[in-house]
């Protein structure tokens, strides 16, 4: 699989991590950045990501910033990308059986690296369930364009 993967400043070290994880596993890593430690802002990490997905240049993607609550608001702002707030991994195993989420957003602040490759490892393995859980994705996806 084709995943991109993007941080902040404050979520550097966990998106090399990350990305040496999913080379491991045998999937294809697209790092858009940022690519130093120098402050800078998440609303852009997020938007190379969401069109990356977008435009079917990558098929999901992972974001890290110090809480992920920024990362996931501003990834949710681009058409077609489902982003996921996850804080362990049933939060993380969830989003993706029930949400199809695909964009993982993580909080870089608040875990160890062992942690951070399980929630991981987790959210990869997890497949959509459909059935209920499609007819409510179905309506989320509709109202992107409804106003």
């Amino acid at each position: 699989m084709k995943i991109s993967t993007g941080s902040d400043h404050r979520g550097l070290h966990q998106r090399k991590i990350i990305g040496s994880m999913l080379a491991e596993l045998g999937h294809q890593w697209v790092d858009l950045g940022t690519m130093s430690d120098e402050p800078c802002d998440y609303p852009d990490i997020a938007k190379k990501i969401g069109q990356s997905i977008a435009s079917g240049q990558t098929e999901m993607g992972i974001l890290v910033c110090g809480t992920g609550i920024g990362m996931s608001i501003a990834a949710n702002k681009v058409r077609g990308v489902r982003a996921a707030l996850c804080v362990d991994c049933p939060t993380a195993e969830l989003s993706r059986k029930h949400n199809d989420a695909n964009v993982l957003c993580l909080p870089g602040d608040n875990f160890n690296d062992d942690q951070l490759r399980s929630m991981v490892k987790t959210w990869l393995s997890s497949d959509f369930e459909g059935g209920r859980h499609e007819r409510r994705v179905n309506k989320v996806i509709a109202m992107e364009t409804e106003f």
